[in-house]
């Protein structure tokens, strides 16, 4: 499996930005899907993920009511949509998927896309 990541970028303060993760390969393998993010000096952390229908969602405290993640299977693509975005919210965010092949469960990572907020 490959990711993929795009639409990060300079934003404002109170901004909007809205990312995807493209995967292809052996897409049918892939389970849950989620969104992490890593700020110079910090630890990678959570900021999203959802199950393979996308019907369960779970959010970081410090984003919720703010960024919406969701999947469209049928294009191979997860997004995540970021509003009211806020310099703290600057760092790589990178886009992970779970597969599950052969009774073993894989993480696959992308790049990352920088998401840079000014105040």
């Amino acid at each position: 499996v490959q990711l993929v990541e795009s639409g990060g970028g300079l934003v404002q303060a109170g901004g909007s930005l809205r990312l995807s993760c493209a995967a292809s390969g052996s897409t049918f393998s892939i389970t849950a899907m989620g969104w992490y993010r890593q700020a110079p000096g910090k630890q990678r952390e959570l900021v999203s993920e959802t199950s393979s229908g996308g019907t369960r969602t779970n959010y970081a405290d410090s984003v919720k009511g703010r960024f919406t993640i969701s999947r469209a299977n049928a294009k191979n693509t997860m997004y995540l949509q970021m509003n009211s975005l806020k310099p703290e919210d600057t760092a790589v965010y990178y886009c992970k998927a779970v597969t599950f092949q052969m009774a073993t469960l894989y993480d696959y990572w992308g790049q990352g896309t920088q998401v840079t907020v000014s105040s």
